[in-house]
Formats: C-alpha cells, sequence, structure tokens
C-alpha cells in the first residue's frame, strides 16, 4: 500500500473511532465537542485524500463522487453548529447530517471488507454494493428512529 493509502487508513480508522465516541457521548459537552472536531477534521483528511487515490480504475470513479457526497454532507452537519442556523432547527439538521455522515464512513468500511474479502461466488460490484447498501439502510433506520428521541433528552 502506498503512503497515500496508508495515510487514508488511519483516518478512516480515527474517524471511525471518534464518530463511535461522539455518538456515545453525552451530547452538547466539550468532550462530545472536542470529538466531533477530531472526527470532522478526521473525515475531511479522509474525504481529500480519497479524491487522490485512483489505482483502481485510473480515473474518476463512484468512490470519488461519494467522496465529494460526504464532504458536502460534513459541512452541512457543521454549518449549523458554527453559524446556529436556522434559528430553529439547528440542532436537529446538525445530528441527521451529521449522523448520516457517520451511516456512510460505516457504509464505506463495510464495502472496503467485502471488496477485501471476497464471498465465494460473488463478483466485486454486487458485493460491494450489497454491504455499502446494507449498512446504509440499516444506519438510516436507526437515525429515524433513534434521533428524534435523543434530541428531546438534550439539555434546553
Amino acid at each position: 500500500m502506498s503512503s497515500l493509502g496508508w495515510t487514508h487508513l488511519v483516518f478512516a480508522l480515527v474517524a471511525l473511532l471518534a464518530g463511535a465516541a461522539v455518538l456515545l457521548t453525552r451530547k452538547g459537552t466539550r468532550l462530545h465537542r472536542t470529538l466531533g472536531y477530531i472526527y470532522v477534521t478526521s473525515m475531511v483528511s479522509l474525504n481529500v485524500t480519497a479524491l487522490f487515490i485512483y489505482h483502481l480504475t485510473g480515473r474518476f470513479n463512484v468512490f470519488h463522487a461519494l467522496a465529494l457526497v460526504s464532504l458536502v454532507s460534513l459541512a452541512l452537519g457543521l454549518g449549523p453548529v458554527l453559524l446556529r442556523r436556522p434559528r430553529v432547527g439547528w440542532l436537529a439538521r446538525h445530528a441527521r447530517f451529521i449522523s448520516g455522515s457517520y451511516v456512510g464512513l460505516v457504509a464505506a468500511a463495510a464495502a472496503e471488507v467485502a471488496a477485501r474479502i471476497p464471498l465465494p461466488g460473488w463478483r466485486f460490484g454486487p458485493a460491494v454494493a450489497l454491504a455499502a447498501l446494507a449498512v446504509t439502510l440499516v444506519g438510516v433506520t436507526l437515525i429515524r428512529r433513534l434521533l428524534p428521541t435523543s434530541l428531546t433528552k438534550l439539555p434546553r
């Protein structure tokens, strides 16, 4: 693996750990904010390095497009926190987009595992797509089910 690939992997692991910690810690605390900034910084770095990895196809591909989508999701999740806009609903918007970015990260990790450990009889494309889709569906379901409840428990 190249040094760029290793850098990408390290940022991915940091983002996975920091993102999980953000989800598990009490919201609105200094620890939550610190872990959140570690998560966002590692995600931005992860996505930027992804934009420079071309060994799979030799050109811009779906993984590069998903890295751009991830960067937009991060911006839409961090923007409401920094700007406190919209005045009503900024916290819910932040929670939805950041949670969505974490689901995307876990889906990408599942796709990577599916690519590296192929199932007998499965082709590369369908295996990667199925792994990512399964994780995304579970993640979106959990966000829809758990996020409204967790937002009502936050201190006002």
